[in-house]
């Protein structure tokens, strides 16, 4: 019986840890646990068996590690370390009938644009374990651990296009319900579902009693099965062995309650064992399977932001050539930057989504549509809507975005929907249809309603949800076809009444041609939302259009309290005045808040012929970035955003650099040196380089030793640079032994520095224990503690 048929008629049990099992079976610190398939098979072998026996229905191979970058100095290939895996799964799941997943986990590179692997990249890594896997006769793929949802994307693209088998898709999340990279519950769902996955689900980083809420908040955003398997409790270290707090009883009992909210598929991660396995089989021979009926509210996303589209949602129209002479230009040039500002504008105005098209002869439109997406949504959080007449272009934009986006458009021909809707289902976006077909526009609502129920009806053959179709009545042009206008209004009405279809309109169309154009959109713009229009496409920068709006939820009581009203208007005087755009692109700390590199570097020109390098540092650069620190800790930005900030600002930094070392012709400023390490034994080191980036680009030489570091290379890297911090990082409970070595080894010889520790395995009380002068959670802590240091 395969593995996606076992779904629909019983839980499934998963296996628990692996790491923990090699370690107690003599898997050395710093050892790649993924060759232990190659030098001790029978080892591997009976682990799997020990879960089979506690009642696991599927084991997950040894390959959670087995990509090319983490295999590269082992001397062995991803083939070899994957086929010996399977095969002694497969060897161990005979004698049990039971089923073999391959596990995929991350990379161990950020991708971009937190760090420099493309997704392209990524893709091609994981396409190559994905085949092998099949190869090797796994059953079913297991992609898991993951925090960055674009890496996941990618990994779950290489496995449905390049094999047959189920795909099941885990994040780790912390307990403010995102990732570390900022992905959110209902952004990993709506992605991870309208891609294609078998199911979805949480593992890592937390046990069974924290992951409850949030198992409850993703089976609100998914009808696909759930796979839960958390830690054994949370991790608790007493002298230097981390153990977890709760028990098998504990850890079974607490599985139940997340089994009672449709959980299909239950494992362990971290700290579970067979006997912890044994334990929840016990609990889930008490269960009864029973499917639940799930209604996904309508919504799209970017990986950090979700617009549930449950009242009228702005759509920014000013990403788009269209009668706009400067943006034309910009694309003719690649000003990327001047797209950039566009978009934060319009955000800053109040856009819940931004509408992005960048047609326009001259130009590649599919190169320029890839490289304007990739660099929208790692400047802001907001969702994006790919607007393109052509289904190349649709298709390379759906394949890079991090998200649920909509794509704009498809009509009722029928070459239209045969190019475009197979896009709209493979990638899992929505869809924008417009009534209009091969005889053009009709002038009469009945006509337009038709064809929005054609297309809806053929997006839903194609497998696309009728939730996800959103219907463009067309609004034209009132100077030209004055009698038009109350077609389309009616049109919306009764696409939204008799189809129950979200409704999209482009409403300044009704102007062209007219004087006081404001006016007139204003008014259309009132009337159609109060017709049902839930996705007006506008420029938001229009105060009379976004006063609009507000006004139109606070008189639905959408608006509970009149809160959005009474905060927009509260400072309000009877003068009404077309919204400034705000600029703020002549102040260093707002372009380093947003981001921009190059207007960073401008601004730092300017202030140079003004004032001492010092002083910008002390005065501009440094306040802007704690500002951008103070929004990342409010969870108002996410590591994206404040990798994007740190690195506008270190164009800044170097500027200022090269002017004093111009000056005074010798070693240019630094605000102090740190030596940084991943300690002995530990192969991980993501949370290092990003603590590495934002260091430096606050100003400080980093001295980067890599991973699995002795403690005689770190002491010596500080003797010969005179370091006044030294940051150490574990993310293994194994290698905490090898933090407080390396500790101990510094105080022994006294040197002259602080040192502070971090990792996921950390704690500030684990910290004081094996005397580390700082512990800090992550980057913006580290910069804290570094401030500190260095302040005298």
């Amino acid at each position: 019986v395969d593995i996606k048929s076992k779904l629909k008629e019983k839980i499934i049990i998963l296996d628990g840890a692996m790491g923990t099992q090699l370690q107690e079976n003599g898997l050395k610190l710093g050892e790649n646990p993924e060759v232990f398939n190659i030098k001790s098979p029978d080892t591997v072998q009976r682990i799997h068996e020990n879960y089979f026996r506690a009642g696991s229905n599927v084991v997950l191979s040894n390959t959670f590690g087995a990509n090319e970058k983490k295999l590269a100095t082992t001397g062995y290939t991803v083939e070899q370390v994957i086929e010996a895996a399977v095969s002694i799964a497969k060897k161990a799941a005979e004698k049990y009938n039971g089923l073999v997943g391959l596990d995929v986990g991350p990379i161990g590179e950020l991708l971009e644009p937190m760090g420099t692997l493309s997704f392209e990249q990524a893709y091609d890594i994981f396409k190559r374990q994905m085949i092998q896997g099949e190869k090797s006769g796994a059953d079913a793929i297991f992609i898991e651990t993951m925090t960055d949802l674009y890496e996941m994307k990618a990994a779950l693209l290489a496995a449905k296009e390049n094999t047959k088998l189920p795909v099941f898709c885990t994040m780790s999340f912390e307990q403010d319900m995102r990732t570390f990279t900022g992905c959110g519950i209902q952004s990993m769902a709506l992605t991870l579902e309208g891609l294609g996955a078998d199911a979805i689900g949480i593992n890592c980083s937390l046990g069974p009693v924290e992951m409850l809420p949030m198992v409850k908040e993703l089976r609100r955003w998914t009808t696909l099965p759930l796979v839960i398997k958390p830690n054994a409790g949370l991790p608790v270290i007493e002298n230097g062995v981390t153990t977890f707090n709760i028990t098998k009883e504990e850890f079974a009992c607490a599985m139940g309650e997340i089994i009672d909210l449709g959980v299909s598929v239950v494992g362990g991660c971290c700290g579970t064992n067979p006997d912890y396995i044994a334990a929840l089989s016990k609990i889930v021979a008490g269960k009864t399977f029973a499917k639940q009926q799930i209604s996904v509210p309508t919504a799209v996303c970017s990986h950090s932001e979700c617009v549930e589209i449950d009242r009228v949602r702005v759509i920014g129209e000013r990403i788009n050539p269209t009668g706009k002479k400067l943006f034309k230009e910009a694309l003719l040039k690649g000003d990327i930057d001047y797209i950039v500002r566009q978009a934060i504008e319009q955000v800053e105005a109040g856009a819940d989504i931004l509408d992005v098209n960048v047609g326009l002869p001259g130009i590649n439109e599919k190169e320029m549509m890839v490289t304007v997406i990739k660099k929208l949504q790692g400047v802001v959080n907001t969702p994006l809507q790919i607007d393109s007449s052509d289904p190349q272009v649709i298709e390379a934009a759906l394949r890079v975005y991090n998200g649920k986006p909509i794509v704009n458009s498809v009509n009722g021909e029928a070459g239209s929907m045969a190019a475009v809707l197979p896009l709209v289902k493979k990638y899992g976006a929505a869809v924008v249809g417009l009534t209009l077909d091969e005889n053009g526009i009709p002038r009469l609502a009945q006509q337009r309603f038709e064809i929005a129920e054609k297309i809806m009806n053929e997006a839903v053959n194609q497998g696309i949800r009728k939730e996800d179709v959103f219907i463009d009545c067309l609004t034209l042009t009132s100077s030209a076809e004055q009698e038009t206008a109350y077609e389309t209004l009616e049109a919306v009405r009764a696409v939204k009444e008799k189809l129950g279809l979200k409704t999209v309109l482009g409403v300044s169309n009704i102007s062209f041609g007219l004087p006081a154009r404001e006016v007139m959109n204003h008014i259309f713009l009132t009337l159609a939302m109060a017709n049902g229009l839930d996705l007006p496409i506008i420029n938001p920068n229009a105060k009379e259009m976004m006063d609009a709006v507000v006004c139109y939820h606070q008189l639905k009581n959408i608006d509970k309290g009149s809160e959005k009203y009474i905060e927009r208007f509260s400072a309000h005087t009877a003068k009404s005045e077309p919204q400034a755009v705000k600029s703020g692109y002549s102040d260093i700390g707002y372009c380093i808040s947003k981001g921009l590199k190059e207007e960073t570097k401008t601004c730092c020109e300017n202030l140079l012929e003004t004032m001492q390098e010092l002083e910008i540092v002390s005065q501009k650069l440094i306040p802007a970035l704690d500002e951008v620190g103070k929004a990342y800790e409010k969870n108002e930005i996410f590591l994206p955003q404040l990798i994007q900030s740190a690195e506008a600002a270190k164009g800044a930094f170097e500027l200022v650099r090269a002017s004093i070392a111009k000056k005074s012709q010798g070693e240019a400023v630094s605000r102090g040196k740190i030596v940084i390490a991943t300690v002995k034994g530990d192969i991980h080191d993501i949370g290092k380089n990003i603590v590495k980036v934002v260091l430096e680009n606050y100003g400080y030489d980093v001295i980067d030793l890599g991973k699995d570091v002795a403690p005689e290379k770190v002491a010596q890297a500080v003797r010969s640079s005179q370091a006044g911090l030294v940051g150490l990082s574990a993310l293994m409970t194994t290698t905490l032994k090898s933090m407080e070595e390396t500790i101990e080894l510094l105080h022994k010889e006294n040197l002259p520095c602080k040192i502070v520790v971090g990792g996921a395995v950390l704690t500030e009380d684990y910290a004081q224990q094996i005397k580390a002068d700082y512990y800090a959670k992550d980057a913006q802590a580290a910069v804290e503690v570094a401030k500190q240091v260095f302040a005298n």
